[in-house]
């Protein structure tokens, strides 16, 4: 191994958002065990693989949390509106794992902004004294930002917002 494989290999294990910046530097990866699934990356992970654009990553990030899943590499070159032989390097370290709609894994995604009461109520440990307070909250004082906003707002415990994140999906 030269010295700069090993360069790469503590760039990459320093810094979990570590953007590679060429085909050399996703193998390595790949060798390390690094993995992106493709269904539940953030933008920062997506951010992470060369040529990716910040808007491209939101807008695959928000393909995702509308419910649509990516199966393979042609789905992402596709969605991206690129040649699959632009992105075929980023197979080492991508992955497509497939989440039924309302599982344990991936429950489905309510906006408090637009949620019925009868929607709320259907979140887990989500009573209806608590949907009512984000009902008449959001009435009066708008739609919220993001779940530290809601939680800042109903003066929810810690663990409880914690809990709604994954039930939340935030948007206008």
């Amino acid at each position: 191994m030269n010295l700069s494989h090993r360069s790469i290999i503590k760039k990459i294990q320093s810094n979990p958002y570590y953007r590679f910046q060429s085909e050399t530097e996703i193998k390595i990866a790949g060798e390390l065990g690094i993995k992106i699934d493709a269904n539940r990356a953030s933008v920062d992970d997506w951010l992470r693989l060369p040529g990716i654009s910040i808007i491209q990553a939101r807008n695959l990030v928000e393909i995702t949390n509308s419910g649509i899943h990516f199966l393979c590499l042609e789905d992402l070159a596709s969605a991206l509106g690129m040649s699959v032989l632009k992105i075929q390097c980023w197979e080492s370290i991508l992955y497509f794992a497939y989440y039924a709609k309302d599982s344990f894994y991936a429950p489905a995604k309510i906006n408090p902004n637009n949620a019925s009461l009868e929607q709320l109520k259907s979140i887990p440990n989500l009573d209806e004294e608590i949907a009512k307070k984000i009902m008449i909250d959001r009435a009066s004082n708008g739609k919220y930002k993001h779940i530290a906003d809601l939680q800042k707002r109903l003066n929810l415990d810690t663990d409880l917002a914690y809990h709604f994140m994954s039930y939340f999906q935030f948007s206008n």
